[in-house]
């Protein structure tokens, strides 16, 4: 099958660039053909970082602008667009809603992504109609606060997915409680779970592990927590800066590592100096791919609280299962069939029980409490980190393995090309009565549209 790819695509720093360039090549080798369409701005350096395989001849990269030519030249049989909620799916939105296609959802909320898509451009008019279209149940003087220019934590109330929805053949959605939550919001359309991996196929071994501790100043000795990812507070950094403050004074010997870029205003370096965590802290703001993987699989503990939540499946969260680490979630709707422990009660388990707990998930109620006590338990008890850890890679290799995702992708590619192609979502007036409607301003001004 011919299919045109839209997704960010490495160099970029994103999760959703990583799996596509990891997926793309798998894909190809079951003999389909494909073109990645990637910003305008970034083709050179895509093509720069691809390194396909032999298997992965039938890729090619080109700009988003060559594919309506491409596409009216030789009909793609399929479009596969890959969105997520930030502005690196800006270029996308003008194909998805012209040329319907497979739209797969790796956050199952993208109102900061489709409002900075029409408010950047001060498109307020066109964002209001499609609040509205997206959120018929919500009042539309809600809108206002987007374009009052309230945003953050606002945007997370209102997932804004129902106009993609309408203008996909099909959906697929990289967590089941999103799936669950589209479909009861678009029941009439077709929406479809796809699996998401994330992480080595074989975990790091013990050499591989200390070499990389002692690489980052850790010694034997030392229990290491990681933050993985972009330092936002939606991944509660002050709160796990305090928790581990709290931990670090009653075990000296913890440490906690950081690694990745901070949110704007955030200063990493301050925070940790304010609370007296200057030596217990590292914090690696730019680690390549290859060696921020090989940090996950080095920590003894990797914490991926979320909140508030795009209600995605976090891609760090899967590394560390898949290398046999130990890892503190918050336990979220969504994430309600991840087999868990709750830090307040620490419920035995069999060992090899196949619903054996995969993760620790924290309350958000009792998120400081409970993060304390799950990280003070998970240092000083190294035959419960072993535990999570061994069940945490028996998951990931029955539910996030690289073939389960492949295996998904390729039955949600064959629904969607058989999929009724659906109506138009106009969420902009034609292009013509636009400019009749921008002539009408200039006076008594005559000329024919054709």
């Amino acid at each position: 099958m011919r299919l045109a790819w839209f997704s960010p695509w490495p160099p970029q720093p994103s999760g959703v660039a990583g799996r596509s360039a990891a997926l793309v090549p798998a894909l190809a080798g079951r003999g389909h053909g494909i073109d990645v369409f990637v910003d305008e701005q970034r083709v050179a350096a895509a093509r720069r970082a691809s390194d396909m395989p032999p298997a992965a001849g039938a890729v090619r990269v080109q700009s988003a602008h060559d594919f309506v030519w491409r596409n009216l030249r030789d009909q793609y049989d399929l479009i596969v667009y890959q969105i997520g909620n930030s502005r690196q799916h800006a270029f996308v939105w003008p194909y998805l809603f012209r040329w319907p296609g497979l739209t797969v959802l790796h956050d199952a909320r993208l109102h900061h992504a489709r409002g900075h898509a029409w408010l950047s451009r001060r498109r307020s008019a066109e964002y209001r109609a499609e609040f509205r279209l997206s959120q018929p149940d919500a009042s539309p003087d809600a809108a206002e606060l987007a374009v009052r220019g309230f945003d953050g934590a606002y945007y997370y109330l209102w997932p804004m997915t129902r106009a993609v929805a309408l203008a996909s053949r099909l959906v697929g959605v990289h967590t089941r409680g999103g799936a669950d939550e589209l479909r009861s919001a678009v029941p009439d359309r077709p929406v479809e779970y796809i699996a998401l991996s994330s992480g080595r196929l074989q975990p790091s071994t013990d050499a591989e592990r200390r070499a990389t501790r002692a690489a980052l100043g850790y010694d034997d000795s030392a229990v290491v927590y990681g933050v993985f990812g972009g330092l936002t507070p939606e991944k509660r950094l002050p709160e796990v800066l305090h928790a581990f403050r709290w931990t670090h004074a009653r075990l000296p010997t913890t440490r906690l590592l950081l690694a990745g870029e901070p949110a704007p205003g955030l200063d990493v370096p301050a925070l940790t100096a304010a609370l007296g965590l200057a030596d217990a802290v590292t914090w690696h703001p730019a680690l390549d791919d290859d060696a921020f993987e090989r940090a996950i699989g080095a920590v003894d503990v990797a914490i991926g609280l979320r909140w508030p939540t795009a209600v995605e499946t976090s891609g760090p969260w899967l590394q560390a299962l898949a290398d046999r680490r130990a890892t503190i979630t918050t336990a979220l709707a969504h994430l309600a069939h991840v087999p868990a422990l709750d830090p307040r009660s620490w419920q035995p388990w069999t060992a090899g029980d196949p619903d054996a707990p995969v993760t620790v998930a924290v309350d958000l109620l009792d998120e400081d409490h409970s993060l304390r006590l799950a990280m003070a338990r998970l240092a000083a008890d190294p035959a419960l980190r072993a535990a999570l850890g061994d069940a945490g890679r028996a998951y990931w290799e029955r539910e996030h393995s690289m073939i389960r995702m492949i295996d998904d992708y390729e039955r949600a590619i064959a629904r969607a090309a058989a999929a009724p192609v659906p109506d138009p979502v106009a969420l902009t007036p034609p292009p013509a009565a636009a400019t009749r409607a921008l002539l009408a301003g200039l006076g008594d001004v005559s000329c024919e549209l054709f």
